[in-house]
């Protein structure tokens, strides 16, 4: 039987590709968003820092989600355009 083949193996190779995939994101947002708000490190995180995490956390999801969602719709349209090119 082919390593492959096993559907439970390839459902737990996508669950970890996902963790990555997701620890990767977590990574990039971190550095970011650290990068344009923290001024100055210190013991507690002043009221504008603050809101600029915030806002810097908000835009990268909502930034995420649309480059997902127009890559769905751009992968729709070939494989809808692939389909009318073979009837």
């Amino acid at each position: 039987m082919e390593a492959a083949a096993d559907p439970e193996l390839q459902r737990f190779i996508e669950a970890e590709t996902q963790k990555q995939r997701f620890q990767t994101l977590v990574h990039q947002l971190t550095e970011l968003c650290w990068e344009k708000c923290m001024e100055k490190p210190g013991p507690k995180m002043d009221a504008r820092s603050e809101g600029c995490f915030v806002n810097c956390v908000e835009r990268f999801i909502d930034t995420s989600q649309f480059i997902l969602n127009r890559l769905e719709q751009t992968q729709k349209s070939r494989v809808s355009f692939s389909e009318n090119m073979a009837e």
